[in-house]
């Protein structure tokens, strides 16, 4: 990446768009306990919004601060317009026409798939709260979850070094296309966020300069 600020440490830092407050409190939560290689810095930046990402995404990209800027997001219903509208102005800043596959971390259809895997093998199909409230409170006791802070936080609570390891095995299993539901890609990134070789930050970073 251009414009890097001199290295004053070893860790090799990583910052991660997350689209809203759901994907940033479960990063949060696993770099509490710790799950993840040392060396690497992970720092978690709310975008508030997933039509905030392409912005906040070049800006971190532009400031050399980190070695590598990440995305993670939902794909939502489909025909993942807004899904399909970060990857295109992704692609286009860095005129890279898979740039947006090197960087990009997705649930399908939302990150609940991804965090309710912590507990269960049974697969989210939609997005829908409302749909998706009586699984969360059977595994973590939250009744009638909309995802509302206090809500994500008393989740994050069930979330722990045992069951991460289950949670990485059931990812580990999903499709990684994006268009199709009940996938996800989290199981690639988990497995590099655990290397101890940080040479693959290096590869993604080739991709993105063409």
């Amino acid at each position: 990446m251009q414009n890097k600020l001199p290295k004053l440490f070893d860790k090799q830092k990583i910052c991660i768009i997350c689209e809203g407050n759901e994907e940033y409190e479960y990063l949060e939560r696993l770099k509490a306990l710790k799950v993840w290689n040392a060396q690497y810095e992970i720092i978690s930046d709310n975008a508030g919004g997933n039509g905030n990402i392409p912005a906040r995404y070049q800006d971190s990209y532009q400031n050399g601060s980190y070695e590598l800027v990440l995305v993670f997001c939902d794909t939502e219903k489909k025909p993942y317009e807004q899904y399909e509208d970060i990857k295109r102005k992704i692609n286009e800043f860095h005129g890279v026409e898979s740039a947006a596959d090197e960087v990009i971390m997705f649930g399908n259809p939302c990150t609940m798939q991804i965090i309710a895997k912590h507990w269960t093998e049974a697969l989210i199909k939609t997005p829908a709260k409302p749909v998706n409230a009586p699984l969360i409170e059977e595994f973590t006791g939250v009744p009638n979850y909309k995802g509302r802070t206090d809500q994500i936080e008393a989740v994050m609570e069930h979330i722990t070094v045992e069951n991460y390891e289950q949670m990485r095995k059931r990812v580990c299993k999903l499709e990684m296309q994006d268009t199709v539901t009940g996938s996800s890609n989290f199981g690639r990134f988990m497995e590099l966020f655990e290397s101890s070789d940080a040479k693959w930050i290096d590869k993604i970073n080739e991709v993105l300069e063409g």
